[in-house]
């Protein structure tokens, strides 16, 4: 083959390498909306009709399925406004955004302008297998969507698009040694300190089940005078799940355990602020407990925001794994005068 015909094929293959990636960069920005079907949860616990739980009352939520194959596996969930606009992460590599519908009494009723979008790589295309998609923890700052993914563990930072969600990542340095992350039990929380707060707006990053010597669960502060590493000490065999700030700077956890004698076990525990520090091991007490004897499964999410009037909401999702033994489910929670 003379240098001539040599040349003209590299310049075809570079030609359709060219158009693969085009092709894959539109279909990785293609966005799936999703129809979901809500059943309506009016009590928490199964058979009655009581609304106080712990220091808090329930307000409603909803059991969700979809006929969407993507739909499933919600690992984090977050409001943009005072319950209504909505952005969250699947472990499986899938941004999700949608719209709350309340009834005249401000419960949850169904969702709209439910979309799913693949997370984006550094390439610009869809992060692919489990190994490299299975995002856990997500927390929102203006136009900053930052997650956390476990077992290839990393942070990384995109720009708020609801539209595209075209966003490519920006990497956060991990602010745990990686010899420290436990393979699938990683960094589960992501969230962002209250601005006016002790850590003046600083984020943290909660492990699931990354324990050290004491066997206490690893944490962090990524920035800010507080910046470090801190624990979480572990108690009775549950692993974290989730976690957010209250308005007053305090944190909350969401912690679960399971085994086959009790089922699904979820608590929350509330963490003073003012505990978090460098080397310092926190802990606190439990605001809400429930078992299988209420509506809950492998509860994934916690979001904490706060009404038009100022009141304080929680909201939990939960990981169906994509099994037809467990359920995709929202609850609303508010704080009991």
């Amino acid at each position: 083959m003379n240098r001539t015909a040599l040349a003209f094929r590299r310049v075809l293959l570079c030609l359709a390498i060219l158009i693969v990636m085009a092709v894959s960069a539109e279909e990785s920005a293609v966005i799936d909306p999703a129809v979901i079907r809500s059943r309506i949860i009016s009590n928490f616990r199964i058979g009655s009709s009581e609304k106080r739980f712990g220091d808090l009352e329930f307000v409603g939520g909803l059991e969700m399925t979809s006929a969407s194959s993507d739909f499933g596996g919600l690992s984090a969930f977050r409001y943009l406004d005072s319950g209504k606009k909505f952005i969250g992460i699947t472990d499986t590599g899938f941004f999700y955004a949608g719209t709350m519908q309340r009834d005249e009494e401000g419960r949850p009723a169904s969702i709209s302008n439910f979309r799913l979008a693949p997370i984006q790589s550094e390439e610009g295309l869809p992060v692919e297998g489990k190994w490299n998609s299975d995002a856990e923890g997500m927390s929102v700052s203006g136009n900053t969507v930052t997650v956390s993914f476990e077992r290839i563990h990393r942070i990384a930072e995109y720009a708020l698009d609801l539209e595209n969600f075209a966003s490519m990542p920006k990497d956060v340095p991990l602010p745990i040694p990686r010899e420290e992350l436990r393979n699938n039990r990683g960094i589960e929380t992501i969230a962002y300190s209250p601005a006016s707060g002790p850590l003046h707006g600083a984020r943290i990053a909660v492990t699931e089940k990354s324990i050290n010597k004491a066997g206490d669960m690893f944490a962090a502060v990524l920035e800010g005078p507080q910046k470090g590493i801190f624990f979480v000490k572990r108690r009775d065999d549950f692993d974290i799940s989730d976690g957010d700030f209250l308005p007053d700077g305090d944190l909350l956890l969401l912690e679960r355990r399971f085994s086959m004698a009790s089922g699904v076990v979820l608590r929350i525990r509330r963490i003073s602020v003012a505990s978090i520090k460098p080397g310092a091991t926190v802990d606190g007490e439990f605001i809400l407990q429930a078992d299988m004897r209420n509506q809950i499964d492998n509860m994934e999410g916690l979001d904490v925001w706060q009404t038009a009037d100022g009141s304080t909401r929680l909201s939990l999702v939960s990981d169906d794994n994509h099994s037809i033994l467990q359920r995709s489910l929202y609850l609303e929670f508010r704080f009991a005068e």
